[in-house]
């Protein structure tokens, strides 16, 4: 079975610079401009080991997408102390052209769980740039007794969007984590939660809202 997530960019979880205006209907329609491109700075964590995460930029500039091959926390059965929590730090350097900054305002989180009755699971993930004291985080759970896919969106009004200032490089960062809890399950029985799939369609999806700077 294959684990993975996936990242896009077209509206934006506002969890950016307290410095920067708020977007409009209008702005949040300014389409993505020629020449964005995203590097991964830093990848850390127990769900994304050295090699596991690769990033992409959509043709219309409006999405990325982060791939990850191994992300899943599971608890009771054989499972060791430390697989009930899986996280993944990614540290993305987002390049955009002069004129231009960006927030980012809705993620779409998918995967499969099994969890047995008695068992839990949680989805959760923060977002913020470098140098920014602000952190937006989300957290979903899912009950036992649990065996399917699951969907969260994280959303933002686009009247509150934040953006990255105009003018300074700032990465921005996004972690994640899973956890698979046990609760009053059998605890000879596994429950898990992954951001996983069986043919590597499942994705993680986080749009990007545009603002032309002034």
């Amino acid at each position: 079975m294959r684990k993975g997530i996936v990242v896009s960019a077209a509206a934006a979880i506002a969890v950016s610079a307290m410095t920067a205006a708020p977007a409009s209907a209008d702005t949040f329609q300014v389409p993505g401009p020629n020449g964005v491109t995203i590097e991964v700075a830093t990848v850390n964590g127990s769900g994304c080991p050295a090699g596991t995460a690769a990033v992409a930029v959509s043709p219309d500039k409006e999405a990325f997408t982060v791939t990850y091959s191994d992300y899943m926390a599971q608890a009771g059965g054989a499972s060791t102390a430390t697989d009930f929590r899986k996280n993944c730090q990614l540290d993305l350097k987002v390049h955009v052209p002069q004129g231009f900054t960006y927030a980012i305002a809705a993620a779409d989180y998918r995967g499969f769980a099994s969890l047995e009755q008695g068992a839990s699971a949680v989805e959760k993930a923060s977002y913020y740039f470098q140098g920014m004291p602000q952190t937006s985080a989300i957290s979903h759970t899912l009950s036992g007794p649990y065996a399917d896919n699951w969907q969260f969106t994280d959303t933002n009004d686009v009247a509150q969007l934040v953006y990255k200032p105009c003018g300074e490089e700032r990465n921005f960062n996004i972690n994640t984590e899973l956890r698979a809890l046990k609760g009053t399950s059998d605890p000879a029985k596994t429950s898990f939660i992954a951001m996983d799939s069986t043919d590597g369609s499942i994705k993680t999806v986080y749009h990007f809202a545009w603002k032309a700077c002034p």
